[in-house]
């Protein structure tokens, strides 16, 4: 006789898929609850020795302390931060794969290019704005320009025929100069260098005529008397440069930029760890000695939580894309 095969019942089945499925679940939250247990891999989506570099090994330091594993930093330089931020984009999200998000590639680049690999919006977690900082115009000290106004009389007078400086097509020096030229109804041709060290060397050099530079990377010139500041690009006056106005008090309120970078995970990293990572980095950010850093270098302390940083990139991309789309601009 044929062997008869006796099936268990179905209630059987689900009983063993739920102890399976909750054994799994079980062991998700005990790693998320113990997170983290071995090394940390910290992107920078720049090469080494500029700000995002030098930034990142400071949180990175800290964060170890506060963590108790290693937190490694690793330079994934390209295609203005588009390598890295895409690396970080499709890491596994388990908190082991961290990175410094910046202004260009989260807010700039989608609308730029057109052509990323991944999304800014749906592909990452932002976890917390680390700082932020604003841009001066600088002139050399021989030019005629002393004030803004003088900028923009000239460049109406000669129109495409000033130049400005910038450190690469589509980052905030560009993306600056580019806003002021909309919001003053003029036109400047735009000269994009290797990096902002070579665009300020070729300013002071005075091949060029103006550039938008990082507060702490033009301090230094300027406090030598290399540079010439006529306006700084945030809502209030700075104090290591309190007798230059802002562009809103010369009549250009539109002309608001912040340079800014922050900590962000893949999408889909656990909120548990995302928290955890939010809460070192706002106890780091309370440090005195690491505000003080921040502070002197011109920037503004960020912090908070990570839905803060989360409407910051919103209100940043939409802005971005249409100073883009009007200008013009292609990679």
């Amino acid at each position: 006789m044929p062997r008869i095969l006796k099936l268990k019942p179905i209630h059987c089945y689900l009983t063993s898929l739920l102890f399976v499925l909750a054994h799994i679940f079980g062991l998700q939250v005990h790693a998320q609850s113990n997170y983290p247990t071995k090394a940390i891999n910290f992107i920078v989506p720049y090469g080494a020795g500029g700000g995002a570099d030098s930034r990142s090994r400071q949180i990175g330091l800290e964060l170890s302390k506060i963590l108790n594993v290693p937190v490694i930093v690793e330079n994934k330089p390209g295609a203005g931060g588009n390598i890295g931020t895409e690396y970080i984009a499709k890491a596994n999200p388990d908190g082991y794969t961290i990175g410094m998000g910046n202004f260009a590639p989260l807010a700039v680049n989608k609308t730029l290019f057109g052509n990323l690999k991944f999304d800014p919006e749906t592909d990452l977690t932002p976890i917390v704005l680390i700082e932020k900082g604003p841009l001066v115009l600088v002139v050399h000290p021989s030019s005629s320009y002393k004030t803004v106004a003088d900028i923009v009389a000239d460049a109406k007078a000669k129109p495409g025929v000033l130049t400005f400086a910038s450190g690469g097509i589509g980052g905030s020096h560009q993306l600056s100069a580019e806003l002021f030229k909309q919001s003053a109804g003029i036109d400047m041709i735009h000269v994009p260098y290797k990096s902002g060290a070579a665009a300020l060397t070729d300013l002071m050099g005075t091949n060029v005529n103006l550039m938008f530079d990082q507060m702490y990377s033009a301090m230094p010139s300027i406090t030598a008397g290399k540079l010439r500041p006529l306006a700084i690009t945030s809502k209030k006056r700075s104090p290591m440069l309190k007798d230059v106005p802002t562009f809103a008090e010369i009549g250009y309120p539109q002309v608001a930029v912040d340079n800014w970078q922050g900590l962000v995970a893949p999408k889909g990293t656990p909120k548990a760890i995302v928290d955890k990572l939010n809460a070192a980095v706002n106890q780091i950010l309370k440090d005195p000695k690491i505000m003080e850093f921040i502070l002197s270098q011109s920037n503004e302390v960020g912090g908070g939580s990570p839905e803060d940083f989360a409407k910051l990139i919103k209100a940043e991309s939409t802005k971005w894309s249409a100073v883009v789309k009007i200008a013009n601009i292609k990679p």
